[in-house]
């Protein structure tokens, strides 16, 4: 059983509940639409995530969190349809999703087979958009909102991380801890579209991907992404 949202998360569940509830259309609303590169899994997604997040501010009289959640992101893209495509990756498994945003990967390792899903991420707005994502396509995924990053505990067989190399901080702490994993005798799949951060050098390439991407402010609508592990 999901345990049930608490503090933020639980106050960001009720907005995300009210918003996609809500009438009307235009750049700024959510709405649940097929993933471009992995079709069987419908998401939450804004139109434009910027003009969303300006309205969402507003209307709370604070600032929030960067939505990563509200786009899909081509390496999750890449890596949920890599789970999909393979099942035999997750099929019976205890999966971990780091930095889920939308939970997209997550959802897929469900479908794909997993005995067991935890979706993490540290915003609050991401814990509650997993939550309405597992349950807009009726899978168990449970979502923490708790920084794992330190932890010595994975407690997974197969630990997935999509777009996380995107600045010096992230990637600084992200590759111990998947290193970590991997010596625990978790298996790490990473999906990158070529970060500037993404550690080559300490990773093998599985496989590669043509994505199709609803990302906020790039040039192109199509992606190269790869699928790697630790080397």
């Amino acid at each position: 059983m999901l345990a049930p949202m608490r503090g933020a998360a639980a106050t960001a569940l009720s907005e995300l509940e009210r918003e996609i509830d809500a009438p009307g259309g235009g750049l700024d609303r959510l709405r649940l639409v097929p993933t471009p590169f992995v079709p069987e899994v419908r998401l939450h997604l804004a139109e434009d995530a910027i003009v969303w997040w300006a309205r969402m501010e507003a209307a709370v009289g604070h600032a929030l969190p960067p939505p990563y959640w509200a786009s899909a992101w081509a390496g999750g893209q890449a890596l949920a349809r890599h789970l999909l495509d393979h099942p035999d990756l997750v099929a019976g498994r205890r999966v971990l999703d780091l930095a889920a945003g939308s939970g997209l990967v997550a959802i897929a390792a469900a479908l794909a087979g997993a005995a067991q899903v935890v979706a993490n991420d540290i915003d609050p707005y991401a814990v509650a958009s997993v939550v309405l994502n597992a349950r807009a396509n009726r899978v168990a995924v449970d979502a923490t909102g708790d920084d794992l990053l330190d932890s010595a505990d994975v407690g997974a067989d197969l630990v997935v991380a999509g777009d996380v190399f995107y600045s010096r901080t992230m990637a600084d702490r992200m590759l111990p801890f998947l290193q970590r994993a991997a010596a625990g005798g978790a298996e790490v799949l990473v999906g990158d579209p070529g970060r500037g951060h993404l550690p080559t050098d300490r990773l093998t390439v599985l496989a590669d991907y043509p994505v199709p991407t609803t990302e906020p402010s790039v040039d192109s609508s199509l992606r190269r992404v790869q699928v790697l592990r630790p080397a």
